[in-house]
């Protein structure tokens, strides 16, 4: 019986039915597409790769999340409420303050008028030198009087010495008459801005974020009157700016 069985395994085993299946190869690959090992790894990072840059650019464009968007939100409500303070001034008495303050309450705005120490400007002076001989000064005085210009009068003038005050003006049309007349007569005034010091008035304003800084120029007094206004933030608690 163990001869039989011996004869049996061997005749399967000449004929291969005991054989150990091959490993089935894999089909060759496509002409053309043909890689290295080193490739083939390169192509997984790439791969990755390309997922990462996907999805960098909403950390790099700072795309809020649902959390960060509600933040934002809560934010944009609290900077509208943001509220700057803005004086405008000086304005020479009450009456310029007044009126400017009116004009602000009508368009919408809560005006605050307050009254500080400060430099204002006062109008335009028109003036002649006044000759070094003395004669020729009092000829000039006459000469002027004669001509219309009665106000003419001695006084300090803007530099060392004394000039002939031919008046102060607030108006450029006037102003201009002034120094035409004089020219009429054969003189050749001159010009300067005159400031005063003391009392001034300033109006104190509210602005939010989404309102726009003020034109002086629309504040204007009287039709034709110079008011040099400006426009600067309001005095901090500890003292004016």
């Amino acid at each position: 019986m163990c001869l039989v069985l011996a004869n049996v395994c061997y005749f399967l085993w000449e004929h291969g039915i005991a054989k150990t299946p091959e490993t089935v190869a894999a089909p060759p690959a496509p002409r053309g597409t043909l890689k290295l090992a080193s490739e083939a790894s390169d192509g997984v990072r790439n791969e990755s790769n390309s997922h990462a840059v996907a999805a960098a650019p909403l950390a790099a464009t700072g795309a809020p999340g649902p959390s960060e968007g509600a933040r934002d939100g809560g934010n944009a409500g609290l900077l509208t409420s943001v509220q700057r303070c803005i004086s405008v001034g000086p304005f020479r008495d009450v009456s310029e303050a007044a009126h400017a303050a009116s004009t602000l309450r009508g368009g919408g705005y809560d005006p605050r008028q307050r009254v500080a120490e400060g430099e204002v400007w006062a109008g335009v002076w028109v003036y002649l030198p006044l000759p070094a001989a003395r004669p020729v000064a009092d000829q000039t005085l006459a000469k002027l009087k004669a001509g219309g210009i009665d106000d003419a009068l001695e006084m300090p003038g803007p530099n060392e010495g004394s000039v002939i005050s031919l008046g102060l003006y607030s108006e450029p049309k006037r102003a201009q008459l002034r120094v035409a007349q004089a020219q009429a007569l054969g003189f050749n005034p001159g010009i300067a801005d005159r400031k005063r010091t003391g009392n001034v008035y300033w109006i104190d304003i509210d602005l939010k974020p989404t309102d726009s800084l003020l034109n002086p120029s629309d504040l204007q007094g009287e039709s034709g009157r110079i008011v040099r206004l400006e426009v600067k933030g309001c005095p901090s608690a500890g003292g004016q700016t």
